[in-house]
């Protein structure tokens, strides 16, 4: 039934009046959320059954991605994108008297993930779905999400994020108790020999029943839903009297409370490592039991199955899928390991030390000890198959159990077939730094796929006045294609829309500036330069960097109010985990430095400092369309590729950015007069670390300006950071400055002093605008997830792809 205005009307009404016995006039925002998510469910779930139908029908084989992070955000206004309904629903509310805004605002994002990780697995989620390939995530059906972010006195407090316990909870995920598996944690294991296999017998371990719910991946105008199947822990029906306190079932029910319990003590690691299990169990074994369902042969499962192991977190997929070969299908070692290796597939997110997880060995004993005795025999057969080939020192470098840890990025990489990093730059140092060994070993499993973004959501969603003006110069069939976005580069020199990429822009830091004084009482000028940085709080990432240089303009500013600067609106969004304390006194000290600067009338306020609380997806789509400048500061060598720079140069922003990550490539894409470059190279950060001849003191001794600048952490010119200032300035000088902010200050000063040149030739700067905007489709998620398809997981496209003729019926 193809879908129109007076349709629509019509059963939306008769879906409310179902629900509730109400009409449109009386039902609150809730209802009329529910019901409009109610009717977008029912008509999606027509092409989510037609979609399993066809992969069965089809035999295909089928990809599992496995994330214990996704950041989808809300879900609401993407369907509606997605099936084409959008437009019309607002025209539809807006005849009925709805104000579809204030009914969309009802959704709470749905808290799965923390920041770039997160954010990435739903971007990939919603490009596999629209461009028709056969997989599917898999995570954690977390209660809480990360943190609730709220300042108080200037410091980061951090409060439970109950998303699930809002009015509106999830209208979209399905429970399916059916599907429940059983996950085994703990006890003791013995291996018995019976009929020419080892049988584990479990001793005294804890049963937890594991229950999938699962939500709907909508692809765009092409009737294909994938599913991302998250799970919750419960209690086993069959064991429940033994559970039979608050404090007794807590231990089993918190397992999928909160993401990321702080693992800056045992407690915590403990439960970190129980959630790792517990979701990665709990999906493979669906996975297989769904296999063997359709199929009849174990031994071929690669041909039919893909896993993708996104980051560390989900590494034990290797050593489980393994037991379950092993020890319930009774497969040889050798065939399950052939097998296991040819289906899994992964996928590393950094070079630092602190995220390459590593498990000590009693606790991973105590937590999964057959997992451990897998994890010990692939260790073993590793060490023995390269003896005598391979130089002693680097077998000993590439084990998976040394120094009493087992190292989860070496498990992943010996049991895949592929490891990719996620930007050339990060690939390239996989290869020659942090996985040396291991390219050495396994060249042929490397490979390069840079990270990409929904350009869905993040322009014809976040800036839809910006996607229309579009509309007027290459039509519509952008939005299919991104790839004809780069045909914008052809009106460089049309003024008349260069004018309107100006117009749209200021609309958007007109509405940002608005949302700046709801939240925090601060009034902006629309018309300056709005400098946003907004990603996870980390020392690499520089912040503080950012920081420093706004110091040196408060001091200049002081000095001299008159001072002929552009004025800047500096804007900051960012969660620091809750035991990483250096990160909370630089927020710390980002909010005093804002308070003094925001209420000092002697500077005219010519630059004005914004740290927005709780900085999550829908605060995102809100920042980055109003934003001028991109900051992608991170210290060379470290940012593994980072997507926000992809998104706000989609939005128009120009980056002033670091040679680290993607920044790479971005710059090639836009050429060296689009972007403004700073900073240190990797080769000259390597260097460095070789030769040891960084001394940061030097710095403040000898740069006045640096002098000055640190001086005012210290000396109360910034009140109300007497310890977090000397903190931040000890590490800056006497513990020699870890990530080279100091080195880079001047160049920073300089490219800065060149952005603002820039801005005010406000032609140029639009015409730098619009390369960005036509050069970001090369960082469409679309393609970076036909790449995975093709040259991973071998999967093919099996839905229809035909715009907008193809759409969603009711």
């Amino acid at each position: 039934m193809e879908l129109d205005k007076t349709l629509f009307i019509e059963n939306f009404k008769k879906r409310l009046s179902q629900k509730y016995a109400i009409d449109v006039s009386d039902a609150t925002n809730s209802e009329l959320y529910d019901t409009l998510c109610s009717l977008v469910k029912s008509s999606y779930s027509v092409s989510w059954r037609q979609t399993w139908k066809d992969y069965l029908k089809e035999n295909e084989k089928q990809v599992y991605y496995f994330s214990i992070e996704f950041l989808p955000g809300k879900l609401l206004k993407s369907n509606l994108l997605n099936m084409g309904w959008y437009q019309l629903v607002i025209d539809s509310f807006k005849e009925i008297g709805i104000d579809f805004e204030q009914v969309a605002a009802v959704e709470p994002d749905m808290a799965l993930g923390n920041g770039g990780l997160g954010r990435l697995a739903a971007d990939f989620m919603d490009s596999l779905a629209s461009e028709g390939y056969p997989v599917n995530g898999n995570g954690i059906r977390y209660r809480y999400g990360l943190f609730k972010q709220r300042f108080v006195n200037g410091y980061q407090v951090e409060l439970p994020d109950e998303w699930l316990k809002t009015a509106a909870g999830n209208a979209w995920e399905i429970r399916r108790a059916s599907k429940a598996v059983t996950v085994t944690m703990g006890g003791h294991v013995e291996l018995v020999q019976k009929n020419g296999y080892l049988e584990p017998i479990y001793k005294d371990a804890t049963l937890i029943k594991a229950v999938p719910y699962d939500v709907g991946m909508v692809g765009y105008h092409n009737q294909h839903v994938n599913t991302l199947r998250l799970w919750s822990a419960e209690i086993p029906e069959a064991v429940e009297s033994c559970y039979p306190t608050i404090e007794a079932r807590r231990q089993i029910e918190d397992i999928t409370t909160v993401l990321y319990p702080d693992d800056s003590n045992e407690a915590g690691r403990r439960l970190r490592l129980k959630q790792e299990y517990f979701f990665v169990s709990a999906g493979v074994q669906s996975i297989i039991r769904h296999y063997k369902k359709y199929h009849e042969t174990i031994d071929q499962i690669s041909q039919r199955v893909a896993i993708h192991i996104n980051d560390t977190h989900p590494a034990m997929c290797v050593a489980e899928f393994m037991r379950i070969l092993l020890d319930e299908e009774h497969l040889s070692w050798e065939k399950a390991w052939e097998q296991t290796v040819k289906t899994m597939s992964y996928t590393n997110h950094t070079i630092m030390a602190e995220a390459l997880e590593t498990w000590d060995i009693p606790l991973l004993n105590e937590i999964q000890p057959r997992i451990l005795q897998i994890i010990a025999e692939i260790d073993h057969r590793f060490v023995a198959h390269l003896a005598g080939k391979m130089d002693g020192q680097l077998i000993e470098r590439t084990r998976i159990i040394s120094g009493g840890k087992v190292h989860m990025a070496h498990l992943a990489v010996i049991g895949s077939h592929s490891t990719n990093g996620v930007a050339q730059l990060h690939t390239d140092l996989l290869k020659s730094d942090v996985l040396q060994d291991f390219y050495t070993l396994y060249p042929e499993r490397f490979n390069n796929k840079t990270n990409g973004i929904a350009l869905r959501r993040w322009l014809q969603l976040a800036n839809p006045e910006l996607a229309a003006i579009i509309d007027q110069k290459l039509g519509r069939n952008w939005r299919q294609n991104a790839c004809q976005l780069q045909q914008l580069q052809q009106y460089n020199t049309d003024e008349q829309f260069l004018k309107k990429l100006a117009v749209v822009k200021l609309h958007n830091k007109q509405r940002l500036a608005k949302l700046i004084e709801e939240r925090t009482g601060v009034t902006v000028d629309p018309t300056a330069i709005f400098d946003v940085q907004i990603k996870r709080l980390h020392a690499y990432k520089r912040q503080l960097l950012n920081l420093l240089r706004i110091i040196k303009l408060y001091l200049d500013l002081k000095e001299n109010p008159d001072l002929a600067i552009v004025p800047r609106v500096f804007i900051f969004g960012a969660k620091a985990a809750p035991s990483y304390h250096y990160a909370k006194s630089i927020i710390k000290c980002i909010n005093e430095t804002a308070a003094l600067i925001n209420h000092d009338s002697t500077i005219q306020g010519k630059i004005k400092v914004i740290f927005l609380e709780n900085y999550d997806v829908s605060l995102a789509e809100q920042i980055i369309p109003a934003a001028d400048i991109s900051e992608q500061i991170s210290t060379a060598s470290k940012e593994a590729s980072g997507t926000s720079n992809m998104k706000l140069m989609l939005n128009g922003a120009l980056t002033v950015a670091t040679l680290d990550g993607a920044n790479v490539e971005i710059k090639e894409q836009v050429g060296a007069d689009n972007i403004f470059m700073f900073g240190l190279t990797k080769q000259e950060v390597y260097r460095y670390y070789q030769d040891h001849s960084y001394h940061s003191l030097d710095y403040y001794h000898h740069n006045l300006v640096i002098h000055r600048v640190l001086d005012a952490l210290i000396d109360g010119t910034i009140p109300n950071i007497a310890a977090e200032g000397h903190e931040i300035f000890d590490s800056l000088t006497y513990l020699n400055d870890d990530y080279f902010v100091l080195r880079d200050f001047e160049d920073y000063l300089r490219i800065q002093d060149q952005v603002d040149e820039t801005y005010r030739d406000q032609k140029k700067w639009q015409q730098m605008s619009l390369i960005n905007i036509a050069k970001a489709c090369h960082f469409s998620s679309d393609i970076t997830v036909k790449k995975y398809a093709s040259e991973i997981w071998q999967v093919r496209s099996v839905a229809q792809k035909g715009g907008v003729n193809i759409g969603y019926p009711l």
